[in-house]
């Protein structure tokens, strides 16, 4: 076990360098590919500017060719990693798409028409996204993040289609998104109840019999022991992207078995509905909104370490999925033979502190989750606990799935636009693991806020000039020591890409 275990490490910490394994065109797997490797489709790259884009050494910064590519002026940028893998693991999409009513049982939601998209940019006249009450469905905007592992193949599936899984889990509510007036109804077919329900006052005795009256009262409603839940519209915009998530998994599953999904990816989604922007993470990649300069974190990162406690519960209900080789306890450091008896810290599932305990043997088996910081690994083999794919995940050399401590569920965070007046250089910025290994929540809102300053406000290009700023600095600049940031710090040799949306603009469509 100990040498499985260590050569796991090895491999996932030491990287996959070029020519090794991709998952992708080098997988040896004759399936065919779902979709073929690409970069996001809105740079408009040939071919031969895609193999160029694959420079390890030169490591050049892609962004738009122009900006009526993107809703918002929106700024993309993104640049390869130093090695880590053959082809750029990171995906990204931006789509305005319209949800439109189901017609009889099914129905395609469609991407809107390039000539609505353009019109639907802050330069031109801003006509064509302004929700009408009387049209037959709803405009939505969406940016997405995909960062993948162990290669690209489910990264490119899900940029190419889990904004379509939100659109249909949209349509299901679609009439009851666009009545705001009434709240939704508990039961579909039922008209919403927007009135306080009326109880008259019960005995405990009466109300534990279930009786709305006297005992046995024909004809009596049941009683209830609280007022009905009021459901709120966002919540169901929630709801559906929480459940295109989890069918976006599922496809990849199914489709493994025809087509070479590789690996598996983190999604960074961010949905503006209504007046509304809804940010899903589930993984490593963050978002955060830079306003008047203060910081707004728009997401949490799902580690090992931020998620120990739901993987130590899970590993402790089902110990089976641990194989009888990794305990479920954490430890400061590995335990050792000669230890067995003597009394070392540790925490359990219930615990945020720390304790003593007396080791036993069954304590010399390798951690559930093992090492600190980007260095902590689940079942020491990856390093984050939240995305989609890796059905096929084992710990190495061995039968051990690591999928069912994986969760695909996202955290959704929303963020009201028309509650606040935004500015020029008021943004939500959007970045895989790259670029936040290296530059901090403050950094980054400094730069770019000292990016915008001395730009010129009404300069189209200004969100795309800011993100390839971004790339730059944390990628930093190749030197004899490697890629190098400011104050000679250690520069990310990831992939990085990075979404800048301005959020003034948002408000003009609200």
């Amino acid at each position: 076990m100990l040498t499985r275990v260590k050569s796991a490490v090895a491999n996932f910490v030491g990287g996959i360098m070029a020519g090794g394994s991709n998952g992708d065109q080098f997988s040896g797997s004759d399936l065919p590919l779902k979709f073929p490797y690409m970069r996001p489709e809105f740079l408009g790259l040939s071919q031969d500017e895609i193999e160029c884009s694959a420079d390890h050494i030169a490591r050049p910064i892609l962004i738009l060719k122009e900006t009526k590519r993107l809703p918002w002026s929106t700024g993309y940028a993104e640049v390869i990693n130093a090695g880590k893998s053959t082809l750029n693991e990171d995906q990204a999409c931006c789509e305005v798409l319209m949800v439109k009513k189901k017609a009889g049982t099914s129905s395609t939601p469609s991407r809107t028409p390039s000539a609505k998209r353009r019109s639907s940019l802050p330069n031109g006249e801003g006509l064509g996204l302004k929700e009408n009450p009387d049209s037959e469905g709803l405009q939505l905007h969406y940016w997405a993040l995909f960062d993948g592992h162990a290669g690209s193949g489910a990264a490119v599936v899900a940029s190419k289609l889990l904004q379509h899984h939100i659109a249909e889990q949209l349509q299901d509510v679609l009439d009851i998104l666009r009545n705001s007036a009434l709240l939704p109804p508990t039961c579909l077919g039922e008209e919403p109840n927007n009135t306080p329900v009326s109880h008259r006052a019960l005995t405990r005795a009466a109300s534990l019999r279930g009786a709305a009256g006297a005992p046995g009262s024909p004809g009596t409603p049941p009683t209830r022991f609280f007022t009905e839940k009021k459901v709120q519209h966002e919540s169901l915009v929630i709801g559906a992207m929480e459940n295109a998530f989890k069918e976006m998994d599922a496809q990849i599953e199914r489709e493994k078995i025809v087509y070479n999904i590789s690996g598996g990816c983190t999604a960074l989604v961010v949905v503006f509905l209504l007046g509304k922007l809804y940010v899903g993470n589930a993984g490593d990649s963050r978002a955060i909104i830079i306003r008047n300069g203060d910081v707004i974190p728009m997401s949490t990162e799902f580690t090992p370490e931020s998620e120990r406690q739901r993987l130590q519960f899970l590993a402790y209900m089902q110990p089976h999925l641990l194989g009888n080789e990794f305990t479920h306890l954490e430890f400061p450091r590995r335990v050792q033979r000669k230890e067995v008896g003597k009394r070392m810290l540790y925490r359990d599932f219930t615990m945020t502190g720390w304790a003593y305990k007396t080791i036993e043997d069954d304590d010399l088996k390798f951690p559930l989750i093992y090492g600190e910081g980007k260095k902590a690994r689940v079942m020491a083999t990856i390093g984050v606990t939240r995305g989609l794919g890796d059905h096929d995940l084992k710990v190495h050399d061995s039968d051990i799935y690591i999928k069912p401590f994986l969760s695909c569920w996202p955290e959704v965070k929303v963020y009201h636009l028309t509650h606040h007046e935004h500015g020029a250089d008021d943004i939500l910025v959007l970045g895989t693991d790259g670029l936040w290994d290296v530059l901090s929540n403050q950094e980054v809102a400094e730069a770019v806020g000292g990016f915008l300053a001395n730009c010129d406000p009404d300069d189209p290009y200004r969100y795309t000039m800011a993100a390839q700023d971004l790339v730059m600095r944390a990628r930093g600049v190749l030197r004899d020591r490697g890629w190098r940031i400011s104050n000679d710090r250690l520069g990310s040799g990831d992939d990085i890409s990075v979404f800048i949306i301005p959020l003034l603009h948002g408000n003009q469509e609200t």
